[in-house]
């Protein structure tokens, strides 16, 4: 297990209202919730785009000008640091997110790697949304790579259960990526539940050189399953896309403090947090 843990940060998130939690939306927004992150130990910045407009900021935008803006402005904020682009779409046209790639080039990109029934319940039995299908084919992700090789970005897998992490496997097997760098979806509900003793199952079916990490979706009960995956030798996230809860249980008021606390998880670990430069040599 290596020493040093890269952090990053989800500074933003898809949909969330920012009239009602602290999400940043404008570039001026994303560049000062992602320096607060980097203060606190975050190397990369994971970032989805809003719209612009006034009272569109809770809606997603795939305008390459506005991930342009909003990159430039992360990057001039916080020197050395790592980008990491969303590029996930519900259905098979993605042509959205390989705009901002070829226009912004990050280091990064997500890279969801199966399909998953997206679904969730209220507690009256009813549909929290419409049942749909978070559509991931092999020719979809192989369309993504290429893309990603030509603009120079590393992908992240994104795996919401164990068949997908063995395919991730497999798409290494047939050339489709060279090294596998995964992470672990936790919390969606129609995915894996956030449960630490998942962990070392999970790891027993990557590749012994992957790289990984851990998104937690929820509350509070995120925080002793981000100490595992510390335990366990994986990379750390968080952020007011997958919380808004410190280990306290109280809400945050912003990425910072969720750093902060991720940090603190490292160092009980016995780990110690990586410089954006360390990042840069562990991860590219």
């Amino acid at each position: 297990m290596s020493d040093k843990v890269v952090v990053t940060c989800a500074v933003t998130g898809v949909l969330t209202d920012p009239k009602q939690h602290p999400v940043p939306v404008t570039p001026a927004e994303m560049a000062t919730a992602a320096r607060e992150a980097y203060d606190a130990g975050a190397s990369v910045i994971h970032m989805h785009f809003r719209q612009q407009e006034p009272g569109k900021g809770h809606l997603m935008c795939w305008d390459p000008v506005v991930a342009t803006e909003i990159a430039n402005a992360v990057r001039a904020a916080c020197p050395g640091v790592i980008l990491n682009f969303t590029t996930g779409t519900i259905g098979r046209d993605q042509q959205g997110p390989i705009d901002c790639l070829r226009a912004a080039k990050p280091e990064i990109a997500a890279c969801n790697a199966g399909s998953l029934n997206y679904l969730k319940t209220k507690s009256d039995g009813s549909w929290a949304w419409p049942p749909m299908l978070f559509e991931n084919t092999v020719d979809k992700i192989d369309e993504m790579l290429a893309v990603m090789a030509e603009t120079n970005t590393r992908p992240e897998f994104e795996c919401f259960d164990l068949g997908i992490v063995r395919s991730v496997g497999m798409y290494q097997q047939v050339g489709m990526v060279d090294r596998a760098d995964i992470n672990l979806e936790m919390g969606v509900s129609s995915g894996m539940p956030c449960d630490a003793d998942l962990l070392p199952f999970l790891k027993k079916y990557m590749a012994p050189d992957t790289r990984w990490q851990a998104t937690l979706i929820g509350r509070h009960e995120i925080w002793p399953v981000h100490q595992r995956v510390a335990e366990l030798g994986g990379h750390l996230r968080t952020g007011v896309e997958d919380t808004f809860y410190l280990p306290d249980g109280s809400r945050t008021t912003g990425n910072g403090q969720l750093i902060e606390a991720i940090v603190k998880i490292a160092e009980n670990a016995g780990r110690t947090i990586a410089t954006p430069q360390e990042a840069r040599d562990l991860f590219l």
